[in-house]
């Protein structure tokens, strides 16, 4: 007995330091992914050394000798903090996640497969001006410098997965061309459209996404056909998508500011993710300097300021996506697609492809259902984004960056300038002409409603210099009714715009100070419009009632630490879904709540309560006090927006795996909503999945006095310190600034040739 004692005691002793080894092993290869404090390493084709301080938030100041070596540098530091996320955009963008995802994330590779993303991007490559494939190849040889130095240390994800593979020029294309696609979603509108076709009143169909004040050619829908293919695509907030509105921006000239100089204030709207899609940097060269957001994958300074001038963007909601109800006949080529996938046999996808562009309908083939193709401006030749954002990071005047306006061919954007005596707001892109029709729903393909031309430059939307001293946009048309060129049927709602107006008419001497502080304001325009309609509802009593009142005297502010803003947005979006299903629409297939509800709210809409909307909104009360009760308890003044609204960073690729998604997943209370300057957009539970993860103020006085914020952090190794050190920060309203010096350098690089 004493010997077989003696024999376990041993095995377990060996099993314990073999699960000690383990433990160890892992910790110390973690640890290896994590960047080191000091560093040299060398990048073929360098024409100098260059010098790298990265300070106490993780974010690189980075001097080089020439702008090549800067973009070098850049794809290095990129690699070193973010290499994980910039595979994931390449294989997502490419069709090659289900390699390393499995089979879960076949429907976004077959949807870019179909669309042919990397097919676009490699003809563009060999179009792309030689100066700007310098860029593009120099920042690809700092990548790869990471890559080879770090294999499968380039990050924790590559421990499992093995090293990457070499970045290519092309990959960095690919970035562009996936902001081109989710940023112009208008194909979706068109099959959500067409989806009701039918079954719902044309009129109807229209007014779930409410009217632009712009002409409409021809918005019929056709009779008999009826299809629902939006059901197979992947939309936001799917993984790897982002949402289709997007942004604030606003700008004052001198005469409205403490310094006598213009301010410029951004802020991109797009999905929560860990990590953040943004990435701050100072770049600096002899004669020229870069502050501001880039692109992990991206050699060019996406939003900032140089020396002279600062820039931001807002989507413009302009129509470049149509989709096209066609013959059999009229499939022009066809290919077969491989698609590997861990853990089972590859999936071979056939594509066929019109004279319009792919054919859409088979990836989710319904027996009988029309055959539909989808035009799409960002894949077709000639795309030039990358040429034109680094001739807007070279230009030195508002008037220059206009130039480069019609260079950044996609997406079509707001393109928001100011330089040191002059704003500017420019369109960017190109927008298609058609031959008939406003591309608000699926059309016949039999060349009716063609594609004969592009309108942009000056003959898209340009404003210099306004007569009032301000600029602003938050998503709305910049374009009137009679504006020449037809940039697209639907808009989105101006909330956001006009509670930025409201404030920049409070002062006539703003500073930068004061635009950080408003975008951080959550004061609801959407709110303070409807909410004397819900405090008209008679007759509620219980909780609805006590709910009802607590609304009276609230002045719209979607503060979470209050519970006005919980009530209301359970109460609209009750509403919204219940006015829908009324209808026999599912409010999947709903255009924007927000707009259509205030609609619904007038006595022009309130014929979709059947002429009176109390006894709709008091059921949706009731329905939405129900579930609030059941979550937070039966006291509504004890109900918190925040306990709700908390802002979630959630790993693309790790976020549903036990354990591994806890830790990979940050969240936060939070303030604001949808309509709010400081957006938090929401999921049906009321998360916040969508807002403005990047923040910018510039001030053209002094570009080194301008503030920026990014969440959740600079790296994207969830083990590091700067992975999540900005959240609290970002949700707070605090900013940082990025002038030449830091207040303290934790760690260099030095690269040489």
């Amino acid at each position: 007995m004493r010997k077989v004692f003696r024999t376990l005691s041993r095995l377990m002793l060996v099993i314990g330091i073999l699960l000690l080894l383990l433990v160890v092993g892992t910790g110390g290869a973690l640890w290896l992914t994590l960047p080191a404090d000091r560093q040299t390493a060398h990048i073929p084709g360098l024409s100098a050394p260059v010098d790298i301080g990265i300070d106490s938030d993780g974010i690189p100041r980075i001097h080089a000798a020439t702008e090549l070596d800067a973009a070098a540098a850049l794809g290095f530091v990129h690699a070193r903090d973010r290499m994980f996320q910039m595979e994931l955009m390449r294989r997502a963008a490419s069709g090659r996640l289900s390699e390393i995802a499995g089979p879960a994330t076949l429907p976004i590779d077959r949807l870019m497969r179909t669309l042919g993303l990397r097919r676009s991007a490699i003809t563009d490559l060999g179009a792309l001006p030689p100066e700007t494939l310098r860029y593009v190849e120099a920042y690809a040889s700092g990548v790869n410098t990471w890559i080879a130095e770090k294999g499968r240390f380039a990050g924790p994800e590559f421990l499992v997965l093995g090293p990457p593979e070499p970045w290519l020029p092309v990959d960095t294309l690919l970035w562009a061309k996936t902001m081109g696609l989710w940023l112009s979603s208008n194909w979706h509108t068109e099959l959500a459209r067409l989806a009701l076709a039918g079954r719902v009143p044309q009129d109807l169909i229209d007014q779930l996404w409410p009217d632009a004040a712009v002409p409409r050619p021809d918005a019929s829908l056709p009779p008999h056909v009826q299809y629902a293919a939006a059901a197979g695509l992947p939309t936001f907030p799917d993984a790897f998508t982002l949402p289709g509105t997007a942004s604030n921006e606003w700008a004052v000239d001198g005469t409205h500011t403490a310094t006598g100089a213009p301010l410029l204030a951004g802020d991109p709207h797009l999905g929560f993710g860990f990590p953040a899609i943004w990435y701050l940097a100072r770049i600096e060269t002899p004669h020229h300097v870069l502050a501001g957001a880039t692109a992990p994958g991206v050699p060019f300074l996406v939003l900032g300021h140089n020396e002279r001038i600062a820039w931001t963007f807002t989507t413009t909601g302009a129509d470049t996506q149509d989709v096209f109800i066609e013959d059999t006949a009229t499939v022009v080529t066809t290919r077969e697609e491989r698609i590997k996938i861990r853990g089972q046999p590859d999936e071979l996808l056939t594509v066929r492809e019109t004279s319009h562009g792919p054919v859409i309908s088979d990836l989710n083939p319904q027996p009988g259902g029309p055959l539909l193709a989808v035009a799409m401006a960002n894949l077709l030749p000639n795309d030039t984004a990358a040429a034109g954002l680094l001739a807007l990071n070279k230009a030195q005047t508002v008037a220059e960056a206009g130039l480069a306006a019609p260079i950044i061919t996609s997406p079509v954007q707001n393109l928001l300038v100011a330089d040191k005596a002059t704003i500017g707001l420019f369109v960017t892109g190109r927008v298609p002409v058609r031959r008939s029709g406003d591309g608000s729903a699926p059309v016949s393909g039999d060349g009716s409603h063609d594609w004969i031309g592009w309108a942009s430059g000056t003959q898209l939307p340009q404003i210099v210099a306004p007569a009032s001293g301000r600029l602003v946009n938050g998503n709305e048309p910049v374009a009137g009714p009679d504006f020449p060129v037809f940039m697209g049927r639907d808009a989105f709602g101006d909330w956001r715009a006009r509670r930025i107006r409201a404030l920049l008419a409070a002062s006539d001497r703003h500073t930068a100070a004061d635009f950080a502080r408003m975008q951080a304001d959550v004061v609801s325009a959407f709110a303070q419009q409807v909410l004397p309609v819900l405090l008209g509802v008679p007759n509620l009593q219980g909780t609805a009632a006590q709910a009802q009142a607590l609304l009276k005297g609230w002045d719209g502010s979607m503060t979470m630490d209050d519970p006005q803003p919980l009530i209301f947005n359970a109460w609209i979006t009750s509403f919204y879904e219940d006015v829908l299903r009324q209808a026999n629409i599912a409010p999947a297939r709903g255009g924007p709540m927000a707009d259509f509800v205030a609609y619904v709210l007038t006595p022009a809409g309130a014929h979709w309560c059947g002429g009176d909307c109390s006894g709709p909104l008091a059921r949706a009360l009731i329905a939405a006090t129900g579930t609030l009760t059941q979550r937070f308890g039966a006291d509504p003044t004890g109900w918190r927006w925040g306990d709700a609204h908390q802002a979630v960073f959630a790993h693309p690729f790790l976020r549903d795996i036990p354990l591994l998604g806890g830790l990979t997943t940050i969240a936060i209370r939070s303030p604001g909503d949808d309509s709010t300057i400081d957006r938090g957009g929401t999921d049906r539970s009321f998360t916040s999945v969508h807002g403005a993860a990047y923040r910018g103020v510039y001030d053209l006085a002094d570009p080194d006095r301008s503030l920026f914020v990014i969440t959740p952090g600079q790296s994207g190794n969830p083990l590091s310190g700067h992975a999540r050190d900005f959240v609290t920060r970002w949700r707070d309203g605090a900013t940082v600034t990025l002038g030449p010096a830091a207040t303290s350098t934790t760690a260099t690089i030095r690269l040489e040739p």
